[in-house]
């Protein structure tokens, strides 16, 4: 009771914007690089190596 009463308001009706999914296919595309993104695919392809060493196989 020290701290008072805190109002909060209406909630906001979510915009167009807020409604579009994220979904792990574009997330996926981005990290192997097929946005064009050349540090992207700079990286995919590090990731690819590192994956395919001996010492990380099972």
């Amino acid at each position: 009771m020290t701290t008072g009463i805190k109002f909060s308001g209406a909630k906001k009706e979510r915009t167009e914007d807020s409604k579009k999914v994220k979904t792990k296919a574009r997330i996926k595309s981005y990290k192997t690089g097929a946005h064009k993104s050349g540090a992207a695919k700079h990286k995919a392809e590090i990731r690819q190596r590192v994956k395919n060493r001996a010492s990380q196989k099972k």
